[in-house]
C-alpha cells in the first residue's frame, strides 16, 4: 500500500474511532439522558466526573484513552506507515471533539490525545501524566492541567523527532494534536485569565437552554 492511501485510511480510521461518544454512552447507562445538558456541556472525563461521579467518569476516561491508542495502532501496526499513524492520532482527537455520531458536539480531546501520545511514545505520555498531576495538585484546574499536559507531550515528541528517535511524521502529529486540544480549550483559557474557571469537581449544575 502506498503512503498517500495508507495516510488517508489512517485518518479515516482515526476519525471513526475517535468519534465514539463514550461520555454519552456511559452517561445513559448511568441514567443521565445527555451529559451535555450539564456543567461544561462536554462529553469528556471532567464533565462526566462533575455530572456522573467518579465510578462512571473512570469508564469514560478509559474509553476515551483507548480511542487514541487504537487509532494510532491502526496506522502503526495494520497500515505500517508513520504518516497513517500520525494522521490517525490527530483525526481521533478531532473525532472526539467533533463526533459525527453525536451531532459534532463532543469533548475537548484531552484523554484521546493522551492515548495517542501513549501509542506514539511512552516517554511523551509519561511526561504528560507527570506534569498534568503536578499542575492539578498545585492549582486544581482540570483545564489548566489539560493544556499544560498536552503542550508538554508536544514538546517531548518534537524533541524525539529532532533526535531521530521518532519518524518525522510524528512532528506533524504533535503539532496537530496540541493545536486541536489548545483551541478546544480557548474558552477555558479566557476564564482562567479572568479568574472565573471552575475548579475540579465544581460546575456540574444543569445548563441553561442554549448555553455555550
Amino acid at each position: 500500500m502506498n503512503m498517500p492511501v495508507a495516510a488517508a485510511l489512517g485518518a479515516l480510521a482515526g476519525y471513526v474511532i475517535g468519534g465514539i461518544p463514550f461520555g454519552l454512552i456511559v452517561g445513559r447507562l448511568a441514567g443521565v439522558r445527555d451529559v451535555r445538558e450539564y456543567g461544561s456541556g462536554k462529553i469528556g472525563f471532567t464533565n462526566s466526573l462533575r455530572t456522573l461521579g467518579m465510578k462512571w467518569a473512570m469508564l469514560v476516561v478509559a474509553g476515551d484513552i483507548t480511542k487514541g491508542v487504537a487509532a494510532v495502532l491502526v496506522g502503526r501496526l495494520l497500515l505500517d506507515e508513520p504518516w497513517a499513524a500520525a494522521l490517525a492520532g490527530i483525526a481521533a482527537v478531532l473525532g472526539h471533539i467533533y463526533p459525527v455520531y453525536a451531532g459534532f458536539r463532543g469533548g475537548r480531546g484531552v484523554s484521546t490525545a493522551f492515548g495517542a501520545f501513549l501509542a506514539v511514545s511512552w516517554p511523551a505520555a509519561l511526561a504528560v501524566v507527570t506534569f498534568s498531576l503536578i499542575v492539578l495538585y498545585l492549582f486544581r484546574y482540570a483545564s489548566l492541567m489539560s493544556v499544560v499536559g498536552v503542550f508538554v507531550g508536544f514538546v517531548v515528541v518534537i524533541a524525539l523527532v529532532a533526535t531521530g528517535d521518532l519518524a518525522n511524521p510524528y512532528a506533524v502529529f504533535a503539532i496537530g494534536t496540541m493545536l486541536a486540544v489548545e483551541i478546544s480549550h480557548r474558552g477555558n483559557i479566557r476564564r482562567l485569565l479572568a479568574g472565573t474557571e471552575p475548579k475540579l469537581g465544581q460546575g456540574g449544575t444543569r445548563r441553561a437552554p442554549g448555553a455555550s
